[in-house]
């Protein structure tokens, strides 16, 4: 039965779309079979998601070789979810592209941008399934290698530069990975991550897995930019066509996060690492530092979408937090987080990518009274900037609610105000953007703009209202990031 070969198919499907995009050279042609990948992703990781939900752990061996002799796909209730966030992500993209790469787009290129999404997102969801961990790198570098082209076709001449840094900070973080994973196969003699974790305990030279440990959690972090590894960021999300910032601000950081929990609890078990090793302490000081600082330096940038992206730095930082918390409701936390920091931020560069196509500019010195010309597409980033903040019945309040929780869980008042703190920063620049777009007259140039099109508000605002559902009814997202975050601990004992 079909159903059976449902993990290989949702890696499979846009990796054979990619090279069919090619042949086709054809940018309507490519958007269409695009969509076609995106939503059937969507459905088949909703039908995995439900599976695992009422059957539990899904392995699926290719080539019907058996592990740990063979490559095996792994769904569980943590992949599981990162997977349906991938495919609700992805589905949402690829309603608003066309409209947006036509202007941000070269004519001969645009079907490349579609190869180069659907390469992307099956490295995405070929990380989030498979059980291997080279099988895993392999993936990593299709969706990095991928990335970097998505970034490079901007027609700002700046794209090329952000995508330059991205490549050489990102070859350096898949270098250390594989370094990692090289010395855990030295030591296991194994690359199938649950066999891995069944082996670790018994190997007797520590020294090369703390060290293998350490290239991992570096080379990750590069990938998920962790303050102070984030200098990729910033200028990749600027300067990015506006489709691309959506779907890499949404996904690709949030796979890196599950890679690295992945490696923690269900590899190397959350015991030796938190409990035998400083591990906390250091992601607990790195996410205070994103959540202060990258919130402080957005203050500051005249760029929209510059400081959106310094914001997704600090964003990241509430995720790691949950993690160096180090407990069921922490992990639940930062769990909760990626789906709620995903649909937040895909919002709001999908509606940020609207003002770049009608006001052709990005900063908020041209764009005194936008609110009154586009209404729906600044209300939208208003509604999304709560959302940040952790304003109640948004999903931005759920999980800081949770980090909060967590934090007096742990007795540390001190953490808990600075979650309240680290927020109130956020309303500084969500204020400046809500200042110049409805305090301030429009000039002329302003004042003949109009409200973006149709197909670029309908997926940013399904997103936006996301972001309003699930902020007051939270069975999906938190209850699958606390079935997701029980799994991982469970892994670790």
């Amino acid at each position: 039965m079909i159903s059976s070969h449902l993990p290989i198919l949702l890696v499979v499907v846009p990796l054979i779309a990619a090279p069919v995009m090619v042949i086709l050279r054809s940018g309507t042609a490519a958007w269409i079979l695009a969509i076609a990948v995106s939503w059937t992703a969507l459905a088949i990781a909703g039908v995995l998601f439900a599976q695992v939900a009422g059957g539990g752990t899904i392995s699926y061996f290719l080539g019907s070789w058996p592990a740990p002799w063979g490559i095996e796909y792994r769904v569980d209730r943590v992949n599981a979810y990162l997977a349906l966030l991938v495919g609700v992500i992805a589905a949402a993209v690829s309603i608003y592209s066309p409209r947006s790469i036509l202007s941000e787009v070269e004519p001969g290129r645009r079907y490349l941008f579609y190869t180069m999404y659907a390469l992307c997102l099956s490295g995405l969801l070929g990380i989030a399934v498979t059980g291997d961990a080279f099988n895993l790198f392999v993936f990593l570098e299709i969706s990095s290698l991928s990335s970097y082209v998505l970034i490079a076709l901007g027609r700002d001449r700046r794209a090329l530069v952000a995508a330059y840094q991205y490549l050489v900070m990102g070859t350096i973080g898949a270098t250390f990975y594989v370094i990692g994973v090289g010395m855990l196969y030295l030591a296991t003699g194994t690359l199938n991550l649950s066999d891995m974790a069944e082996r670790l305990p018994r190997v007797t030279e520590p020294r090369a897995v703390l060290a293998a440990l350490a290239f991992i959690t570096v080379g990750v972090s590069l990938k998920l930019a962790l303050f102070p590894l984030h200098l990729w960021l910033p200028n990749a999300y600027a300067y990015a066509p506006s489709a691309v910032t959506a779907f890499l601000a949404a996904t690709a950081t949030k796979v890196s996060v599950y890679v690295l929990l992945r490696y923690y609890y269900s590899v190397f078990g959350g015991g030796a690492v938190f409990l035998a090793l400083p591990m906390a302490e250091i992601l607990l000081v790195f996410s205070l530092a994103a959540m202060f600082i990258a919130s402080t330096v957005a203050i500051f940038q005249d760029d929209v979408k510059r400081m959106f992206a310094y914001s997704s730095v600090a964003q990241i930082g509430y995720i790691t937090l949950g993690v160096a918390l180090a407990s069921a409701t922490g992990l639940t936390a930062g769990l909760v987080h990626v789906f709620n920091h995903a649909l937040t931020k895909g919002a709001l560069f999908l509606l940020l990518g609207g003002i770049a196509l009608r006001a052709g500019a990005m900063r908020l010195g041209s764009l005194g009274g936008i609110g009154r010309v586009m209404p729906l597409t600044c209300f939208g980033i208003v509604v999304g900037g709560l959302s940040l903040i952790g304003i109640p019945a948004t999903v931005g309040f759920v999980s800081k609610w949770y980090l909060v929780q967590a934090a007096l869980e742990r007795g540390s008042l001190s953490i808990a105000f600075a979650v309240v703190a680290s927020s109130l920063l956020a309303l500084v620049y969500v204020w400046r953007f809500v200042e110049v777009a409805y305090f301030r007259e429009p000039d002329a140039k302003v004042a003949a703009l109009r409200e973006a099109p149709v197909s670029m508000l309908v997926p940013a605002w399904a997103l936006v209202a996301a972001c309003v559902y699930f902020g007051i009814d939270t069975d999906l997202t938190l209850g699958g990031a606390a079935a997701a975050a029980e799994q991982l601990l469970l892994g670790a004992k």
